[in-house]
């Protein structure tokens, strides 16, 4: 795939939700839009020069431009969902904000292929870039009310990693749930329950969705991804089901990464996504009523 392909992801997804005619969601037979205020606040003022020549100038303007927007969004009083491809700018450029503002532990729930926990981007090796392979643990080393113990990390499977990563993530308390033991194990029903160590202790929880998590269970083939495609990925309603309980939950930021270029149904997924995480806001709140 080009480039260009992935870059129109945010394009596409907003494509795809003129699809749907209002926010009304028959599986729950709500209507989003009547409960909540929600705006299309735009593109951020990302440099071209970044997509052709990533040097940390271009990667750290980039960055500070999605930053910019996710302050705003903040300052509003609004959730930020960013539509992104890739890091810092679909990641790190939101825990930042949510961390700078938040006083207390900030919780995370991850969904990904990948750890994303590189001790350097591997494109600059340059320690102030938060890339695609870094950008978790320099989270994690410059954030630091971002704690692993509240670190819900979803869908990593197989022989990609090293192995004193992923150690030293257990061990400083982070919990973990491979997609065998999504599968042997857990369950959807189960895997839910889990996101409860995101909001034990913490006063913000961001939630950050890298796509290629699906990996060819659905709703696309895995080849869409090419070589970031791995067996035993995700399906699409467990990534929805997710974004629809973390909504129940609480959150005050949400982001996407690597959403598999050139499919309308992933397109979709996406809309599905923020819909259905939409929804979960809205019976989150409806339930805290009831208790008052």
């Amino acid at each position: 795939m080009d480039k260009s392909d992935w870059l129109a992801a945010a394009k596409r997804v907003r494509q795809q939700s003129a699809r749907y005619g209002s926010g009304y969601i028959q599986d729950f037979d709500l209507d989003i839009f009547e409960h909540l205020k929600v705006v299309d606040f735009g593109d951020a003022d990302i440099p071209p020069e970044a997509n052709v020549a990533p040097t940390v100038e271009n990667v750290l303007a980039a960055q500070a431009a999605v930053e910019l927007k996710v302050n705003q969004a903040l300052d509003a009083g609004a959730i930020p969902i960013v539509i992104g491809q890739n890091s810092p700018c679909g990641s790190f450029a939101i825990a930042k904000p949510i961390s700078e503002r938040t006083k207390g532990a900030v919780g995370m729930v991850s969904l990904d292929t990948h750890w994303d926990s590189g001790t350097l981007d591997a494109l600059t090796s340059d320690p102030r870039i938060a890339g695609s392979a870094s950008w978790k643990h320099k989270t994690y080393e410059l954030l630091k009310n971002f704690k692993e113990k509240n670190l819900v990390e979803i869908g990593e499977r197989g022989m990609l990693e090293n192995k004193d990563i992923v150690r030293r993530y257990l061990k400083a308390g982070a919990h973990f749930y491979p997609m065998w033991k999504v599968r042997t194990e857990l369950g959807i029903e189960g895997l839910v329950k889990e996101l409860r160590h995101a909001y034990e202790g913490t006063e913000a929880v961001y939630a950050h969705f890298d796509m290629d998590v699906l990996g060819g269970a659905g709703p696309a083939p895995g080849d869409i991804l090419g070589e970031l495609a791995e067996p035993i990925g995700m399906t699409d309603y467990e990534v929805i089901r997710i974004a629809h309980e973390v909504g129940k939950r609480g959150l005050t930021g949400f982001s996407f990464i690597c959403i598999p270029p050139g499919s309308a149904v992933v397109y979709r997924t996406i809309v599905y996504v923020i819909a259905y995480l939409m929804a979960g806001l809205v019976f989150g709140r409806m339930n805290a009523k009831k208790k008052r």
